[in-house]
């Protein structure tokens, strides 16, 4: 399949042709969860991909789908993602592009919702979304604490981009929650965020996932009361401290796959790819139970 991303007018008649492959191939594919081996390990991953722009900032999202391809993921967290944003990503529906692409299920859930900058467009949205190979049974768009980076003289205020999507795997119903913290340096609307967080997934019983983008390290105090409920994919592993930021030389660690305990948790890595400015997290988990 030919790759979305930015090109010149003389490319774009090769971009049908390949549209057209990769739509017979998906007719004649499998259901997303044939491949799926019972018993086998819960593969997560967690991915910002710079609404579809590489560590070179350009935009492929082809590039991207590979790199999430070849981590063969049951469940994927995605940040940055755009839908009808504008001209940086075609003014494509990055979420549903790549659920088609990798045949998976998707919820996306924005986090801005904004009229549209042409003349019949849809709505330009930006927010985060999920990824399953397993059949998704419900989902929702919660509300945290935001500072928005869309209007002037932001204050803190409740806005949605928590989405909480409940899947069914291998008989065990497991709840994924994705997100997206606030990058300032003062941590203030973090620690909103995750009280936020906290209580929302306070009120659900059994397993849960929470994938995201933290941006902030793991000893930063405004994660600390997320180490009292939630167990970190990497630390388990033993590799707490591995960057994922930037790709192309990463020096933080602000990329997570959190679980509430019971899972083991029989590997955890950090893939090297320049595919985001951002390096994915991938972790497999055993013995999830209701």
């Amino acid at each position: 399949m030919a790759p979305l991303v930015r090109r010149s007018a003389r490319t774009r008649s090769r971009t049908v042709a390949g549209l057209a492959m990769f739509l017979a191939a998906l007719v004649a594919a499998p259901p997303a969860h044939a491949a799926v081996r019972p018993g086998a390990a819960l593969r997560v991953m967690s991915y910002n991909i710079q609404a579809g722009a590489g560590a070179d900032h350009v935009f492929d999202l082809e590039r991207q789908a590979r790199a999430i391809e070849a981590q063969h993921p049951d469940v994927v967290g995605l940040q940055e993602v755009d839908v009808a944003w504008g001209t940086r990503s075609d003014y494509a529906d990055e979420a549903s592009w790549l659920a088609r692409r990798l045949r998976m299920r998707v919820f996306f859930a924005p986090i801005y919702t904004l009229p549209p900058d042409r003349a019949g467009a849809p709505d330009r949205r930006f927010g985060v979304a999920v990824l399953s190979r397993f059949p998704i049974l419900r989902a929702e768009n919660h509300e945290i604490t935001r500072l928005s980076t869309q209007v002037p003289n932001p204050v803190p205020a409740p806005a949605p981009g928590f989405p909480e999507v409940l899947i069914k795997a291998r008989g065990v119903r497991i709840r994924v929650f994705v997100t997206h913290l606030d990058y300032r340096s003062d941590p203030a609307v973090r620690r909103a965020q995750v009280a936020d967080m906290a209580a929302i997934m306070s009120r659900r019983r059994g397993p849960k996932l929470l994938l995201g983008d933290f941006n902030a390290e793991p000893d930063a105090s405004e994660l600390a009361p997320l180490w009292t409920r939630l167990s970190d994919a990497l630390t388990v592993a033993g590799k707490r401290t591995t960057p994922t930021w930037p790709a192309d030389a990463p020096v933080k660690r602000i990329d997570y796959i959190t679980f509430t305990p019971g899972p083991r948790v029989t590997g955890a890595f950090v893939p090297d790819t320049l595919a985001s400015d951002h390096r994915p997290v991938v972790a497999d988990l055993r013995g999830i139970r209701s």
